[in-house]
């Protein structure tokens, strides 16, 4: 306190707040203090780990090694143990050589460490992209180490490099000097050009498990002295998406937000998360069509401060858990990530549920989490999906539809009864309940009476196709009077369906192709096709000059799907016909040449100059008052004669 002013000499501190601390040393972030510092402390990396320590005790060390996988899963870190690996000596201990075996900070692993060390050279490829930067290494690479084993380069980001950087790197990258090591990382693989990564040793990162990354934060909670719920590091490591500095970055903001104490509902406000059992209630709500719950659910979780767009999301992840509880289930169950409620009553669900039931839940949940990501108004997007989702729960699958539409088409009414007078069962919805009424069909006009075939006292015949099944009077005797009168209705077989058109001439086989709107082959049949011999079933031609060669197995495929039947066309030498073409020009010449010889054409085209004939045509024939009164029998007219 100030003696002079009776006030505290702190002015600028709030009331309430805590006295300010004085950190002795910057606080550095989990992420950072907690990195690696060997290969016994890389989690969920046994693989890669296993290689190398067999390549280093068999002395079969590659000149360069390519490190990819996704964000945060140790790339950079493993490059440096790689380092440090590679040029590991203990003070007052001989030289032994590269080991994964490093129990103590060795001569130079400090250095290392710390991206000080003469001889290891890192570069980030995302801000150093050009042929320079690239030369700078190679014109350094000549020149043994100073102090270290090897002279190691690591280069982050490596899909970053130019074009004429990647190719400045080849020889060398293919030809170093022995004491001379490549460490590549990058994100991007599929940017790397081949002939890079065929010169390298390539390891892919996985993402880390569940189950090792919750326990990994466990460990490091225990190790701040912090509390916290397993739910909340399941949560936190289902939005890390197995990267392990994600995790340790939001287990830091967590730390932060709860002011050192890890819980579940804080980890939900810190990422906007719902809760995971309000979004199984939501999911329940949506599989028995029940809207007004779901709007209530969603509109509460959305005020307790969760984004509509991952309400969704949590939604169709649970979609896709119960598929996995349905399909695998001892597999899905054994995720540590799952809450207990989860784990139950997914289970539930999953037997309950049909396959088709839930994809078509999660097709439509897929499709409208980017609309409501891109929407202006995101809950109302959202709970424009739910209704979608809730109304589908009504809907039939559309097998389940065709089912119901053969069956109505069997029994020639709506009715969901069978043959036999019972109930056919409902098809199965995402609620678990009947479905609606099949959908009468409408037609033009009435359908046909179906035969009916009365019983007989001693049997009931019911006929279906080419068999029959008959009941014995026992069976009958177990109907009441009125259902023993009641008449059968007999299901007809169905018609023989007609046989192919035939085919007796070629011209038949031009006029088929144009009924069956085929332009292209109906032209080519009448212009490049010389016919050499027709029968039923089998078509030889010549090909005209200039035409398509591949027109036989065209026509042979047509055939096959218009008759029914197989068809042999084949290609000949012989001279054959002319094309149908030509014998058309011909006989249109020919009547003209017929009409301009005829006395009153010849009188025409003397009396007005210039005028041609354009068209010939048949005048169809005149029917006599006889033939018009007579309903029955046969007319006989003259050919009809040509006009001009």
């Amino acid at each position: 306190m100030d003696a002079t002013s009776g006030h505290s000499s702190d002015a600028g501190l709030l009331p309430g707040l805590p006295e300010p601390v004085q950190a002795a040393t910057p606080y550095r972030v989990l992420a950072r203090k907690y990195r690696p510092q060997n290969f016994d402390d890389l989690i969920g990396q046994g693989a890669m780990v296993r290689t190398l320590a067999n390549a280093f005790s068999a002395n079969r060390i590659p000149q360069a090694w390519m490190l990819t996988g996704v964000r945060g899963v140790g790339k950079t870190t493993t490059a440096r143990i790689l380092a440090r690996g590679l040029n590991y000596v203990r003070d007052g201990h001989p030289d032994t050589g590269p080991t994964i075996a490093m129990p103590e900070l060795g001569r130079h692993c400090r250095a290392i460490m710390e991206s000080r060390h003469m001889d290891v050279l890192e570069m980030d490829a995302a801000s150093h992209t050009g042929i320079d930067d690239v030369r700078g290494i190679i014109d350094g690479i000549r020149y043994s180490p100073t102090e270290a084993r090897y002279k190691v380069y690591i280069v982050d980001e490596v899909h970053m490099l130019s074009e004429k950087a990647f190719n400045a790197f080849l020889k060398t990258l293919e030809e170093p000097p022995p004491h001379a090591k490549f460490v590549f990382a990058t994100t991007e693989i599929r940017k790397v050009p081949v002939t890079i990564l065929s010169r390298c040793q390539r390891f892919d990162l996985r993402r880390v498990e569940a189950e090792t990354l919750v326990g990994h934060l466990a460990r490091i909670c225990a190790a701040e002295s912090v509390e916290a719920d397993a739910e909340a590091l399941a949560a936190i490591t289902r939005a890390a998406e197995g990267s392990v500095r994600d995790a340790l970055s939001l287990l830091d903001q967590a730390i932060a937000h709860g002011a050192g104490h890890v819980s579940a509902q804080g980890v939900r406000d810190m990422l906007g998360l719902a809760d995971r059992g309000r979004i199984v209630d939501l999911f329940e709500a949506m599989m028995r069509g029940d809207i007004p719950a779901a709007f209530a659910e969603v509109r509460g979780q959305y005020e307790a401060g969760a984004d509509p767009a991952v309400i969704l999301s949590d939604l169709a992840g649970f979609t896709h858990l119960v598929t996995r509880l349905k399909l695998v289930p001892e597999e899905a169950a054994a995720d540590p990530t799952l809450s207990e409620a989860e784990r139950a009553r997914g289970a539930e669900f999953a037997r309950k549920l049909s396959i088709r039931v839930l994809s078509r839940a999660w097709q439509i949940l897929l499709k409208a989490i980017p609309e409501v990501q891109t929407a202006t108004r995101p809950l109302a997007a959202a709970e424009m999906a739910l209704v979608r989702l809730a109304y589908a729960a009504d809907l039939p699958t559309p097998d389940e539809a065709l089912r119901q539409m053969k069956a109505q088409a069997l029994v020639g009414t709506p009715s969901s009864s069978g043959a036999g007078g019972s109930p056919s069962p409902a098809p199965e919805t995402m609620g678990g309940r009947p479905a609606l009424p099949p959908i009468p069909t409408f037609t033009d006009r009435p359908a046909p009476p179906a035969p009916v075939a009365m019983a007989a006292p001693g049997a009931v015949g019911l006929t279906q196709g080419a068999g029959s099944m008959s009941q014995g009077a026992a069976s009958l005797a177990q109907a009441s009077p009125a259902q023993a009168a009641r008449p059968v209705v007999a299901r007809v077989a169905p018609a023989p369906q007609p046989e192919g058109p035939r085919l007796t001439r070629f011209t038949d086989v031009v006029a088929l192709a144009d009924a069956r709107r085929d332009i292209g082959l109906k032209m080519a049949l009448e212009r490049e096709v010389h016919l050499v011999r027709f029968e039923e079933g089998r078509i030889e031609f010549r090909l005209a000059e200039g035409g398509r060669p591949g027109i036989a197995n065209d026509l042979a495929r047509a055939l096959d799907a218009w008759t029914g039947r197989r068809w042999i066309v084949a290609l000949s030498k012989e001279a054959g016909e002319p094309t149908l073409d030509a014998t058309a020009r011909a006989a249109t010449q020919t009547r003209h040449e017929n009409a301009a010889a005829h006395p009153l054409v010849r009188e025409v085209l003397a009396r007005f100059p210039g005028a041609q004939i354009i068209d010939v045509r048949d005048l169809a024939p005149e029917v006599s008052p006889a033939t018009e009164a007579a309903p029955t029998g046969e007319a006989e007219t003259d050919e009809p004669d040509d006009e001009a």
